[in-house]
């Protein structure tokens, strides 16, 4: 983490940073009048916090973007259409133009990356399997979240139980993941079935794809929740965010459970 508290501490130490910046760094909350942000939330989850565009005006999401871009690494924006997306872009890179700042218009995610960031991947992958090509936008939003965390993501998109050769075929594929995100609406049977498949968390994502009896999701919903598939957890109709979120806990948490094996490993030899 770029701001990390022993970070700061050392460069203190070391005469590389003043006692007045390093306060300035290790402040926990920013107060932008329309915004309160949480700074230290990096600190303590591993993540800087998350823009939720939706609901806030172009100028809200740049005045977030831009203060958090002042102590992380990367910075991520959610739900923010093309229109507003437009207006952030043109703004973020007038201030920053040595910086490249992303768009994903159908996961209708904005993000930046410090160009002078090196990632430390985890181990393994993230597979995200979606069920039809309508289930894309929350897919791409749960992909890209993963991605931001610090993971391989596997796309295995379009393999649907309609049609369960599909499926059969990228059955290798998924198991060998450490993490299953699975996107489906309609009826939302594809959780339960690739739940039954392997052995690995399944993180079910109901979407609102679907005729009318789907209720925007509520049927996918329910079916998931009733998911007779062992090991299968569900997010909220359309969280691509929180399903990506949360498999990049659980590969942290694997990721450290490895560390720890392997340091025991080194010590008893």
């Amino acid at each position: 983490m770029k701001h990390s508290m022993e970070h700061i501490l050392e460069s203190v130490q070391k005469g590389e940073l003043s006692v007045e910046d390093a306060m300035e760094k290790l402040k926990p909350q920013e107060e932008l009048g329309y915004a309160t942000l949480d700074l230290q939330r990096e600190v303590r989850t591993g993540f800087p916090e998350v823009i939720y565009g939706e609901g806030k005006t172009s100028e809200q999401i740049f005045g977030i973007f831009i203060k958090l871009m002042e102590h992380h690494d990367k910075v991520l924006a959610t739900r923010v259409s093309i229109e507003k997306a437009k207006h952030v872009l043109e703004k973020l890179r007038a201030n920053h133009p040595t910086q490249t700042f992303y768009y994903h218009e159908s996961a209708r995610t904005l993000y930046w990356i410090n160009s002078t960031f090196q990632e430390k991947w985890k181990k393994g992958y993230v597979a995200v399997v979606c069920a039809g090509t309508s289930d894309l936008p929350v897919a791409e939003e749960a992909a890209i979240t993963a991605e931001l965390m610090g993971n391989k993501v596997e796309r295995i998109y379009d393999i649907g139980v309609a049609g369960i050769h599909r499926l059969l075929n990228k059955a290798r594929l998924i198991e060998d993941a450490n993490v299953v995100i699975v996107v489906a609406g309609m009826e939302g049977a594809l959780a339960s079935v690739v739940g039954g498949l392997v052995s690995k968390p399944v993180i079910a994502v109901p979407t609102s794809v679907g005729y009318g009896a789907s209720m925007n999701g509520i049927a996918a919903l329910l079916a998931m929740l009733s998911s007779c598939a062992s090991g299968v957890s569900v997010v909220n109709i359309d969280n691509g965010f929180g399903a990506g979120y949360f498999a990049a806990t659980l590969t942290n948490t694997i990721d450290k459970a490895l560390e720890k094996a392997l340091a025991g490993k080194g010590e008893s030899e």
